[in-house]
C-alpha cells in the first residue's frame, strides 16, 4: 500500500482490522472492513470469539455483498492469525481481482485508517457506555456504525463530508470523467 490512503475511487483498496470491546459479561471482538475510497465501513462483524469464521470471514463477506469487486482490489490487513489462516486466504484467492496486502512485521502504518477508526469509535461510542452485556454493546455499535459514522459523521479527510456523501460525490466525479 505504501501508505497511499486516498485511492480516488471506490473499491480499489480495503483495509481491515480487529479490536475488542469490554462488557460486564465478557469481551466482544469487532472486525471492520473499510473502503479507503470513501472511508465507509462496508463490512463488519461482532463476535465473542477470535476465530476467523466469526471475525474476518463474515466481515469480508458483508463487504463483498455491499460493494461488488469489479476491479483490482487491494485488501490490506495486519498479520493476525485470522487474516493469515488458510480459510481466509482461500476465500480471498477465489477472486482473481483481489491482491492481498499485509503489513510488514512490527509495521502498523499501512493500517493507520483502521486504527484511527477504532480510536474514534472508542472515544465517541464505546467509552461513553458501560455495557451491561454483549447484546447491549452490539446494538449500540450497530447504531454507531450504520446510522452515525457511515451516514452522518463528518470527516476532515473527506472535506467535512460523511463517508456516504463523499462516496456519492466521488461516484459523480468518476462518471463525469
Amino acid at each position: 500500500m505504501d501508505r497511499d490512503f486516498k485511492p480516488g475511487v471506490l473499491g480499489a483498496v480495503w483495509v481491515s482490522d480487529i479490536t475488542y470491546i469490554r462488557t460486564k459479561k465478557g469481551w466482544l471482538y469487532l472486525t471492520t472492513v473499510i473502503d479507503l475510497g470513501d472511508r465507509k465501513i462496508i463490512g463488519w462483524a461482532l463476535s465473542s470469539t477470535m476465530k476467523a469464521a466469526d471475525t474476518v470471514i463474515p466481515a469480508f463477506k458483508m463487504a463483498q455483498g455491499r460493494r461488488a469487486i469489479i476491479q483490482k482490489l487491494i485488501f490490506h490487513s495486519d498479520r493476525g492469525v485470522q487474516y493469515a489462516c488458510n480459510e481466509f486466504r482461500c476465500l480471498l484467492e477465489k477472486n482473481p481481482l483481489i491482491i492481498r496486502s499485509m503489513s510488514r512485521k512490527g509495521n502498523c502504518w499501512d493500517n493507520a485508517v483502521a486504527e484511527s477508526f477504532f480510536k474514534t469509535l472508542k472515544a465517541e461510542c464505546v467509552y461513553q457506555h458501560k455495557f451491561t452485556d454483549k447484546e447491549q454493546a452490539a446494538l449500540i455499535v450497530f447504531e454507531y456504525i450504520e446510522t452515525w459514522y457511515n451516514r452522518k459523521r463528518l470527516h476532515s479527510t473527506l472535506g467535512y463530508l460523511s463517508p456516504e456523501e463523499f462516496g456519492r460525490s466521488l461516484n459523480k466525479q468518476n462518471i463525469a470523467a
